[in-house]
């Protein structure tokens, strides 16, 4: 059967006097609508071609990528951006493939995303009998995400869209596989019973209100502490409960440390920010509450030489209770959503209680003080070829200067360096790597927040983070979105002065071409490419880039010696037992 006419949502019928139909087409992108969806990331092809260009014709935006894992990216960092799912549609089995890793990256980091694919007809799938790209797709997505479903008929495809969406949202957030055979496609139906069998999610995250004995056993836990700390994570950013948070955080008088992506719900010059004493507070703390942040390895799981030897105690607050105890024991669980349980709190503290942590506040700034003195010069030097102090230093600056901008970062030094030196100060204005440390976030991040915000972006990418999506560069430039990459260009994989253990004719492992020219990619699909060897020249190219707003790509040359083993995750780099010869 043919495909209907584009941009038309019914398929009339002249003769006999049949009522008008629809198709599967139509009724895929009208339940999308109905929930809200507007955009669509993708990748043309078979079987699912025409479902983009009818997306396009009935009024969607549809974002066409180079890679399916990069339109995954993006459609993962949407549904963090605005709580609604967003979307990623493939073809079937290899473009299936590829936007498994981001499908796995939103369900691991808690992003709302749906990943739909077409696919091979069950008939023939289950009989292993050799179809085009033949694949067991919805078995293969189960174990990666938080829920998987297969619609076979065109009458289910209002359920289906509907049960997809409510999953990703609510509760802990996360990623969906919604598997769309070739032949639902064109199955036809009536268009009024079509237009019946729509489903509108109502209320797809409801409000989960903690209960009241948690919400009183966490506050004689806060009140209890002599040496306090709030951590903030990423959900607390996802909750958009940014008011309350702030409320909260400030009626305690508590210092508070905020994760990579939790940066800017306060300023991170907010005088109770912790960030530039991390390891004092993690080690000295003897209560800490943590806001929709989890202790995983970003965290040290809560417990070893990074958290000292001070006994403590842990007030969680998360919408998944299988959260708690997940390493340590946790005294105050507080099981609801983030601005609820806030809310709560905030009210059980009373404004008659004041914290007795007086001493507590002057030895954390004391050591904030300290360590801020130490930084200060090297993020003021002028040093050719530029380090990451330097070059950040710069970038911190445009970025205070432009706090609606968002930033997006990735790397291995460029983003560990980054995360402790540019300051944010809105939040959901940085984007990162998050919980997976996954490699190829940037560009598909970068589009998406460009798309859903209309903001400015700067994306600040290591040579060999921007390895794995730079060919989206031509996306930014076909949709001439105010994005501006900058490229840290250090020749190769966390420095570029390794040389091959054996002697041979091959480089190292970890080094590149020297001096790539990146800049000249860009200039290739007609944006704009910089070459900068100092902080002045990145500093006026960057500034140049973002008051433009055209897709600019500044080439940062940083010494290659530069940088350190793995960032600063060396620990996790396990070392051979055989000496080197």
């Amino acid at each position: 059967m043919s495909a209907p006419a584009q941009g038309s949502h019914e398929v009339s019928v002249e003769s006999g006097g049949l009522p008008a139909i629809t198709d599967g087409f139509h009724l895929v992108i009208e339940a999308l609508k109905l929930n809200g969806i507007k955009t669509i990331y993708c990748v043309p092809g078979i079987p699912i071609t025409d479902l983009g260009r009818l997306a396009q014709a009935e009024g969607m935006r549809v974002i066409s990528f180079r890679h399916e894992q990069h339109a995954g990216h993006a459609a993962a960092i949407t549904g963090y951006l605005t709580q609604r799912p967003g979307i990623c549609l493939t073809v079937s089995a290899p473009g299936f493939l590829n936007g498994l890793t981001a499908l796995a990256n939103a369900t691991t980091n808690c992003f709302p995303m749906i990943l739909i694919s077409g696919s091979s007809e069950r008939e023939i799938v289950d009989l292993q009998q050799g179809d085009y790209e033949e694949m067991d797709q919805l078995a293969i997505a189960k174990p990666l995400c938080k829920a998987a479903f297969r619609v076979l008929h065109a009458e289910d495809i209002g359920i289906g869209i509907a049960r997809s969406v409510r999953a990703a949202c609510s509760g802990r957030p996360g990623g969906v596989y919604l598997d769309l055979p070739a032949k639902l496609l064109a199955q036809t139906l009536d268009a009024e019973e079509g237009s019946r069998s729509l489903v509108q999610v109502i209320d797809p995250a409801p409000r989960q209100i903690p209960a009241a004995d948690a919400v009183n056993r966490a506050v004689e836990v806060l009140k209890s502490a002599r040496r306090p700390l709030i951590i903030l994570g990423k959900g607390a950013a996802y909750a958009q409960a940014d008011d309350d948070i702030r409320a909260l955080v400030e009626a305690t008088g508590f210092p508070y440390l905020p994760m990579s992506m939790a940066k800017g719900i306060l300023p991170d010059t907010h005088p109770q920010s912790a960030g530039a004493a991390r390891s004092l507070v993690l080690k000295e703390s003897d209560v800490v509450m943590m806001v929709g942040a989890r202790l995983n390895w970003l965290l040290s799981h809560g417990k070893g030489k990074a958290w000292g030897n001070a006994r403590k105690q842990f007030v969680q607050i998360d919408i998944e209770p299988k959260e708690m105890d997940s390493n340590v024991e946790i005294a105050a669980p507080v099981i609801g959503d983030i601005g609820s349980c806030v809310r709560a709190l905030h009210d059980a503290l009373g404004s008659d209680w004041r914290p007795q942590i007086t001493e507590w506040i002057g030895t954390v700034n004391s050591k904030k003080e300290t360590n801020l003195d130490r930084m200060a010069p090297r993020l003021q030097n002028n040093n050719v070829p530029m380090d990451f102090h330097g070059a950040l230093g710069v970038l911190r600056t445009i970025v205070r200067n432009r706090p609606e901008a968002i930033l997006v970062n990735e790397g291995a030094n460029t983003l560990d360096f980054a995360r402790s030196i540019i300051d944010m100060y809105q939040p959901r204005k940085r984007l990162d790597v998050g919980t997976w440390g996954v490699m190829g976030i940037g560009m598909g991040f970068a589009v998406a927040a460009a798309i859903e915000t209309g903001n400015p972006v700067l994306a600040v990418e290591g040579d060999s983070a921007f390895g794995f999506s730079g060919m989206e560069i031509e996306t930014i430039c076909r949709y001439n979105l105010p994005v501006c990459v900058v490229v840290f260009n250090n020749n190769g994989i966390y420095r570029g002065t390794d040389v091959n253990p054996s002697g041979g004719d091959d480089v190292a492992t970890t080094v590149f071409v020297k001096d790539a020219r990146y800049d000249r990619m860009m200039e290739a699909f007609g944006g704009v490419g910089i070459y900068a060897t100092t902080p002045d020249e990145l500093s006026r190219a960057v500034n140049k880039a973002m008051d433009s707003g055209r897709p600019t790509l500044v080439n940062a040359v940083i010494d290659e010696k530069a940088g350190t083993e793995s960032g600063r995750i060396g620990n996790l780099n396990p070392q051979s037992a055989v000496s080197r010869k």
